[in-house]
C-alpha cells in the first residue's frame, strides 16, 4: 500500500516536461508547476518567438515571467524523497528478459527505472539517487528507462542530438548545424516535439471522433441486424402461412374434384346397372318364351299345334334393345385434360410471379447509410440523357442530349403528349430506381435541379416542378438555395457551386442534394416513400442559361 501511495504522489508532483519529480519547484502565474531548470530551458527555446507560453495550458505571456522557488512544494518534495527511499527496497527487482538493466550495477543487474539523456546511462532506483540529490545533475534530463539511448547519439559526431532539422526532417547534434545541415531550418528538439505534440493531439481527437462515429455506426448496424432478422423471420412465417393456405386450397380442390368424380361415377354406374338389370330381365323373359315356342314347335298333333298357336303373344316394339355406345376408359378423359390445362396455367402463373417474388427478395438493401465521400457516391453514378419528347419548345438539347439550353426563339419540335407546355422544363429518358447518383453542371443565374414521377402533368400550374406532389426540386438563384415540394419551400444554406450532386436511394426513400466543389456539402435531404420510378429533371428561367449532366464513371478520381 505504501508503494502505491508513493507512486500516486510521484504522478501528482511530477514535472510535465521531464516527467520526473519536481526539482527546485517553481509555479507560473497560470498555476502550473515545473522544475526550475526545465521551464527555464523551455523558455530559452521560445525567446526567438518573442512570447512565452505554459507547456500545459498554452497560456502566453508577453514578457518572460520571473520565477521564484516554491518553498512549500520544495518541502513536500523532500518528504516525498524520504518516503520513496523507504519504499525503494520494495521497488527493487532484478532485470529480466525484456527489461532495461541498470548500466551501473555490477554482478546481477537491477531493473532500470530511469534513463538520463545527458549521461546516456540507465539507472536503477539506488544509482539514480545522485540525480535527485546532487546539484551537479540538475540540468540532466531523466526519462522512462529506455534501451534505445544510443539512438540519441549522432553517429557522425558522437554528440547528443538535441536539435531537429526541419529541412531534412531528422534529429541532429549541434555540430551537424555547422557542416552538412548548415543553412537548414533547425529548432530545438523539444520545440519540434511541442509542435508535433499539438498535431498528435489533433490526430488523436480526429481518431477518437471517428471511433465514436464508428461505434455509433456499429450500434445502428446491430439494430439493423436485429430488424433484418425480425423482418426475415416474420416474412418466412407469413410466406409459409400463405403457401400452406395455397397447398390447403389445392388439397381442398383436389378433394372436391375427387368427390365430384366419385359422385358422378356412382351416378353413371347406377344408371348402367339399372339398364343392365332391365336387359337381363328382358333376356330372361325372351328365353322363357323361346322355350315355349320350341315346345310348341315339337307338338306332333296338328290340331293341338293350331289350337295353341294363337295364344302366343307378339313381341312388343318397346322390347327393342337400346343403342349402347361403349368407350372403354374414356368416360372422364375430359376431366383429366381440364386438370392438366389447369396445372399448366398454374405453373405459368407461378413461374412468372416467382420471378417477381425472387427479384423482390434480391432487391432488399438494408445498408441505408449514404456514401461519405465523392468516390463512394461515384460507385452509384448513373448516365443521364434527356428525353427530347419532354423538352419545352424553347429548350435546345445538345452534347448527346445531356445538355439543355434555353433559347429566345421557339424550336421546331413536333407536338407530343409528353412535352411540357407552359414551363421551361425537361425530364430524363432514364427511369431511376435503386441507388443512383448524378451531377449537374450549370451555367445559369437561376435554374432548377429536380426529380419527378413520369406522370407529372404537362400543362397548367400543377406541371411546375415546384408546385405538385409528384416532384422534388432544388431551386438555385444567384447562390441562394431553396427546396420545393408540393408548394412548400424550405430555404437552405451552403457553399455556392456550379455543380449540384443528386443522390437517390429509391428503396430507402432517400433523396439528397449536394453542393460539389473540392468537397461535397449536403444542402438538403428528403426522407419519404417513392411509389413510382423517378426521372431526373431540369428547369430554366432566363435565355442563354444552360445545364449539363456530367459524364461520370464509377472509378473516376478527380
Amino acid at each position: 500500500m505504501a508503494q502505491t501511495g508513493v507512486q500516486t504522489d510521484r504522478e501528482r508532483f511530477s514535472c510535465s516536461i521531464c516527467l520526473d519529480l519536481l526539482k527546485d519547484p517553481v509555479t507560473t502565474t497560470c498555476g502550473h508547476s515545473y522544475c526550475m531548470n526545465c521551464i527555464t530551458d523551455f523558455w530559452d527555446g521560445e525567446e526567438k518567438k518573442g512570447t512565452y507560453s505554459c507547456p500545459q495550458c498554452r497560456e502566453t505571456f508577453r514578457q518572460r515571467p520571473v520565477l521564484k522557488k516554491h518553498t512549500l512544494l520544495a518541502e513536500l518534495m523532500e518528504d516525498l524523497k524520504k518516503s520513496r527511499a523507504r519504499a525503494a527496497p520494495a521497488d527493487h527487482c532484478y532485470a529480466g528478459p525484456g527489461d532495461v538493466a541498470c548500466d551501473v550495477c555490477t554482478g546481477q543487474k537491477m531493473k532500470a527505472t530511469k534513463s538520463c539523456l545527458v549521461c546516456l546511462v540507465s539507472y536503477c532506483e539506488n544509482h539514480l539517487q545522485p540525480h535527485y540529490e546532487s546539484s551537479a545533475f540538475k540540468k540532466h534530463k531523466l526519462v522512462e528507462a529506455s534501451a534505445k539511448l544510443q539512438q540519441n547519439i549522432c553517429s557522425r559526431h558522437d554528440e547528443v542530438m538535441k536539435i531537429f532539422c526541419r529541412t531534412d526532417q531528422q534529429c541532429i547534434c549541434y555540430l551537424c548545424t555547422m557542416d552538412e545541415h548548415k543553412g537548414h531550418e533547425t529548432v530545438p528538439a523539444a520545440a519540434e516535439r511541442d509542435e508535433k505534440q499539438k498535431k498528435l493531439q489533433e490526430s488523436r481527437q480526429q481518431i477518437q471522433q471517428r471511433i465514436q462515429d464508428r461505434e455509433e455506426d456499429v450500434k445502428l448496424l446491430q439494430q439493423e441486424v436485429k430488424a433484418i432478422n425480425v423482418s426475415a423471420d416474420k416474412t418466412v412465417k407469413d410466406s409459409e402461412k400463405i403457401f400452406t393456405e395455397l397447398i390447403r386450397l389445392l388439397q381442398t380442390r383436389s378433394s372436391d374434384l375427387k368427390q365430384q368424380i366419385r359422385s358422378q361415377q356412382e351416378t353413371e354406374v347406377s344408371r348402367v346397372k339399372d339398364l343392365q338389370e332391365k336387359l337381363e330381365q328382358e333376356i330372361t323373359e325372351l328365353k322363357r318364351r323361346d322355350a315355349e315356342l320350341e315346345q310348341l314347335s315339337h307338338t306332333e298333333d296338328h290340331n293341338q299345334f293350331l289350337l295353341n298357336y294363337p295364344s302366343m303373344p307378339e313381341l312388343s316394339g318397346s322390347k327393342c334393345s337400346p343403342s349402347i355406345n361403349i368407350r372403354p376408359l374414356r368416360h372422364f378423359e375430359n376431366v383429366t385434360t381440364a386438370v392438366s390445362e389447369l396445372r399448366e396455367k398454374l405453373q405459368k402463373v407461378l413461374s412468372d410471379s416467382w420471378r417477381n417474388v425472387s427479384l423482390t427478395v434480391t432487391k432488399v438493401d438494408v445498408l441505408l447509410s449514404e456514401p461519405k465521400t465523392r468516390p463512394d457516391f461515384l460507385k452509384y453514378s448513373e448516365g443521364i440523357t434527356l428525353d427530347l419528347n419532354t423538352a419545352y419548345i424553347k429548350l435546345l438539347l445538345s452534347e448527346g442530349n445531356r445538355k439543355a439550353t434555353k433559347m429566345k426563339r421557339i424550336l421546331c419540335y413536333i407536338d407530343h403528349p409528353d412535352r411540357f407546355k407552359h414551363w421551361d422544363q425537361v425530364l430524363s429518358k432514364q427511369s431511376l430506381t435503386g441507388r443512383c447518383y448524378w451531377e449537374v453542371k450549370c451555367k445559369a443565374d437561376k435554374f432548377e435541379v429536380a426529380v419527378s414521377y413520369k406522370n407529372i402533368s404537362r400543362s397548367g400550374s400543377e406541371s411546375d416542378f415546384r408546385y405538385n406532389n409528384k416532384s422534388w426540386v432544388l431551386y438555385c438563384n444567384r447562390g441562394r438555395y431553396i427546396f420545393y415540394h408540393n408548394g412548400v419551400k424550405t430555404k437552405l444554406s451552403g457553399p455556392v457551386s456550379s455543380i449540384v450532386g443528386v443522390y437517390l436511394d429509391h428503396t430507402a426513400g432517400i433523396l439528397s442534394f449536394y453542393s460539389v466543389s473540392t468537397a461535397m456539402t449536403l444542402l438538403h435531404r428528403v426522407q419519404t416513400t417513392f411509389t413510382q420510378p423517378l426521372h431526373a429533371g431540369l428547369g430554366f428561367y432566363n435565355d442563354g442559361n444552360s445545364a449539363e449532366f456530367i459524364k461520370l464513371t464509377k472509378n473516376q478520381v478527380n
